[in-house]
């Protein structure tokens, strides 16, 4: 009834793979999973001949404060899957898994409703609009872990092997799931593949800035009065998501934080409302833009409370596989949690420094480095916030 699976037709029938993977490029896409890397410059990373070929829907949407794929799994599902036909199509895979998180259970659902349908229809299955290319999707659930986000330990998941991350090299795009090449892409990467089919490159980098094209979901939480999933340009700022589209703060408080991407990118104070969302001027102002979960903090909160939180999330979530993490994040909630708990001494706000320069550049997979977002660009904005913590016993939110 909205023309679906036209995009996927008209790849198919008048593009050979190698041209939709150039439109891709052309277009400017770059992976809406955090990364932001570009999405058709990866899928040429397979290696010529190698088969057979798997593509992977990462739908194992974890970070706190996320939840754009979830919403495009339940309210969009054959743009999604019409994405992933695209996809494999242009890296010549006949197989694809949707790896989705065990706890979205109705995303999951639909999508095998969704792929039944499809195959009934004629959409998805064997020789696709008269041509030699047949397609296999097929749902594999999650069990909660933070971890399998991780794009090796994904693989690992659905292997059947314990979730942890690879090394790497080899890189998945040359040994990837059972050994073959393999592309794993994020849902909403996945759901931009159809627009620009259907419009073109030019089209869709007219949308959004040179370096960041496109349009962005951006999952708004936290203390404003409207959150909720809002896609716009790449390039929009801060202020406009949180005051226009979000409603501002609740009673017209003050922002003392925000988190552009989830726990897992370092907070920024609220002077950088008017930074723009994009994946040059985040990183310029001293975080990254990852997922475009944006969670604000108002100024009743109080940030040694909120990045102990954060922490134990990550300490709960590391898999253990290396000491710098599963020690690491013990010793950050130790320390944090004294400090909160008003027993803390002026020289643990010294050791809660040197436990995260331990940790720095240390870990086996970016979860580590992850951790250490909270309570250091907490100790870079608000250390007063720790000193009076530990010389009042409390602290001044309250």
């Amino acid at each position: 009834e909205h023309d679906g699976y036209q995009s996927l037709r008209k790849a198919v029938r008048q593009y050979t793979p190698d041209e939709v993977m150039a439109l891709v490029k052309k277009a400017g896409l770059r992976g809406r999973g955090g990364a932001g890397f570009p999405a058709g410059v990866k899928w040429g990373f397979c290696p010529k001949d190698v088969f057979p070929r798997y593509l992977v829907c990462n739908a194992d949407e974890s970070e706190p404060g996320t939840f754009k794929d979830r919403e495009i799994i339940e309210q969009n599902t054959h743009q999604l899957l019409e994405g992933i036909a695209i996809a494999c199509y242009a890296v010549q895979a006949e197989t694809a898994y949707i790896y989705i998180r065990g706890e979205m259970a109705e995303g999951a659902r639909r999508l095998e409703q969704a792929i039944a349908l499809a195959e009934e229809k004629g959409y998805l299955g064997q020789r696709l609009y008269g041509r030699d290319f047949s397609l296999k999707i097929y749902v594999h659930r999650g069990a909660g872990a933070y971890i399998c986000g991780e794009e090796t330990a994904l693989l690992n998941s659905i292997e059947g092997i314990m979730g942890q991350p690879r090394l790497k090299p080899p890189f998945p795009a040359a040994v990837g799931l059972y050994g073959k090449p393999t592309v794993i892409n994020n849902v909403e990467t996945l759901a931009n593949l159809p627009p620009i089919i259907e419009r073109g490159a030019d089209w869709y980098r007219s949308i959004g800035t040179e370096k960041s094209p496109g349009p962005k979901v951006f999952s708004l939480s936290g203390q404003v009065h409207r959150p909720g999933n809002y896609e716009l340009p790449l390039g929009t700022t801060f202020r406009e998501l949180i005051y226009e589209h979000g409603g501002g703060i609740p009673n017209g408080r003050a922002i003392k934080a925000i988190l552009p991407a989830g726990a897992s990118a370092p907070m920024l104070t609220g002077e950088a409302l008017d930074v723009q969302m994009d994946f040059e001027s985040v990183p310029q102002a001293g975080s990254m833009l990852g997922s475009g979960s944006v969670i604000v903090i108002d100024e009743t909160v109080c940030i040694v409370d909120a990045a102990l939180r954060m922490t134990r999330f990550f300490k709960h979530e590391s898999c253990g596989k290396c000491s710098p993490c599963r020690e690491g994040t013990y010793w950050l909630v130790q320390l944090l949690e004294r400090i909160e708990g008003g027993r803390g001494r002026m020289q643990d706000i010294d050791l809660l420094q040197t436990v995260l320069d331990q940790i720095d550049g240390k870990c086996f997979c970016p979860l580590g480095e992850f951790a250490r977002s909270p309570a250091l660009s907490s100790l870079k904005h608000f250390r007063e916030e720790y000193e009076y913590h530990v010389r009042q016993g409390h602290c001044w939110a309250r």
